[in-house]
């Protein structure tokens, strides 16, 4: 394996010094080193060159994010597809903008506490252990709260996403091929995070839930690519309006029910004050209306028509004596 130190980035091919400098002097000015698919498996002492800004060392075999803390102006580190397992040594590093550190060993995004200016973050396709998930450390959420704006967290096994929401400025979340489930806990995070414009979550099992894209577009307005198809104004009018008639719908039917509700309420709490029956009296012969009260006085007088109820109900008492008279009439027409 190979290290990579001052005297391997001097016998670089684009190491190209004036005829006036030395070496040391070209290593001090030096912004962009380029050590990609180079066998390295670790970084040297480099701190002479100090105006390093961009160091590109994917596609390597190292193990451990050391030697950096003498990069105060580097600005983008590329360390993907190595064999780093742990985030760290990297807080010295004020101005660090871009970190990829995809197609690592990496289980927990932890270690970037003092990055206050980093505004890519980029840890897609960790090679974790079967069944296991990538996870965040919230002490670095929270030091990236404010700055970052680009998070790729593709195909790390991922089914929990709401931990993000204290990303405010967070504008593109690039999370393909996780296990992502639920549309409400997108719903939630989209309400929390109002500058994201594009989200893309493609070959997550939430896709195939009913309305999926629907219910994403109307909780946020931000929102202009979901999956990689654009969000049109046509596309959001048309769901704005139809959530909206949807709404009119489910509120004019509570209220249809709400009324139905209080007429047989009102209807039941009469009837359970007054309990009014029909009954028979043997003496007339039709069905008259009583209050149950009497009726239950009437059968335990032993069909003794109930003066109560006549005494209240003048009605009844009214409508019995014209049944009387009738009944004598016909009596009388029939004796003749």
């Amino acid at each position: 394996m190979v290290r990579l130190t001052l005297d391997l980035i001097a016998k670089n091919s684009n190491f190209k010094p004036r005829k006036e400098e030395t070496t040391l002097q070209y290593l001090k000015k030096i912004t962009h080193i380029n050590f990609s698919d180079r066998n390295i498996d670790a970084i040297d002492d480099l701190s002479l060159c100090k105006n390093l800004s961009v160091l590109y060392l994917y596609d390597n075999h190292i193990s451990q994010i050391t030697n950096l803390n003498f990069a105060i102006n580097l600005t983008h580190l590329y360390l993907q597809n190595n064999c780093i397992s742990c985030i760290e040594n990297l807080s010295s590093l004020k101005k660090l903008e871009k970190l990829y550190l995809g197609g690592n060993y990496i289980a927990v995004v932890e270690g970037l506490e003092g990055l206050e200016g980093l505004r890519e973050l980029h840890v897609e396709s960790q090679r974790l252990p079967l069944g296991e998930k990538l996870l965040f450390d919230p002490r670095s959420l929270q030091s990236l709260a404010k700055s970052l704006s680009i998070l790729n967290i593709s195909n790390n096994n991922i089914d929990d996403i709401k931990d993000l929401e204290i990303l405010e400025n967070l504008n593109q979340l690039i999370a393909v091929d996780n296990q992502l489930l639920h549309v409400k806990d997108l719903e939630f995070l989209l309400s929390k995070l109002m500058k994201l414009w594009k989200m893309d979550l493609k070959g997550n099992p939430v896709c195939l839930k009913p309305k999926y894209r629907d219910r994403l577009i109307l909780v946020s307005k931000s929102l202009d690519c979901l999956d990689g198809k654009e969000i049109k104004n046509m596309e959001r009018q048309f769901l704005i309006n139809w959530k909206a008639s949807k709404d009119a719908k489910k509120i004019s039917k509570k209220r249809n029910s709400k009324k139905e509700d209080d007429s047989i309420s009102y209807i039941s709490t009469f009837e359970a004050m007054h309990h009014i029956v029909p009954v028979y009296y043997p003496q007339v012969g039709k069905p008259k209306l009583v209050f149950l009260s009497d009726a239950q006085r009437y059968i335990a007088n032993e069909n003794a028509p109930p003066e109560s109820s006549q005494d209240n109900n003048p009605k009844i008492i009214e409508e019995t004596r014209v049944q009387s008279r009738g009944d004598d009439l016909a009596f009388l027409n029939g004796a003749t």
